[in-house]
């Protein structure tokens, strides 16, 4: 099971750049997976914290959805079930950590020139009109 977070500031999302595999040097959103014993907001608040040095508050559930990555020979290679929040940083300053190589606040209209799957940019999507109808 893993996490991820949707961090907003007014029209950028945050983005990390994975520095492993599964989908190494691909964007996303930051997140990982859930430790045993541990909770999903902690493990969601670690994680963001592990891969872009920000504190956050993890707040409403956005999604729920699973990623199947197969190997060349057809072969499961991973399979996560991924709950996302909508979540808020205290600060903008970020700086990439232990599992993504860079971390940057990216504007919604540059989504397109990462490369971000389409299953995250609805994600994102649905945050942002969770994030403008919640006060």
């Amino acid at each position: 099971m893993a996490v991820g977070a949707v961090i907003l500031d007014d029209d950028r999302v945050l983005l990390v750049q994975r520095g492993q595999e599964p989908l190494k040097g691909a964007w996303s959103l930051p997140g990982g997976v859930v430790e045993v014993g541990e909770t999903l907001d902690a493990a969601l608040a670690r994680e963001v914290l592990e891969e872009t040095g920000l504190s956050v508050e993890v707040g409403p559930l956005v999604e729920v959805l699973d990623r199947v990555q197969f190997d060349a020979d057809g072969r499961v290679e991973y399979h996560y079930v991924i709950i996302d929040y909508l979540c808020r940083a205290w600060t903008d300053r970020v700086a990439s950590g232990s599992d993504a190589s860079a971390a940057r606040w990216v504007p919604l209209a540059d989504l397109g020139a990462y490369r971000v799957s389409g299953k995250a940019v609805a994600v994102i999507r649905k945050a942002l009109e969770l994030a403008r109808s919640t006060p």
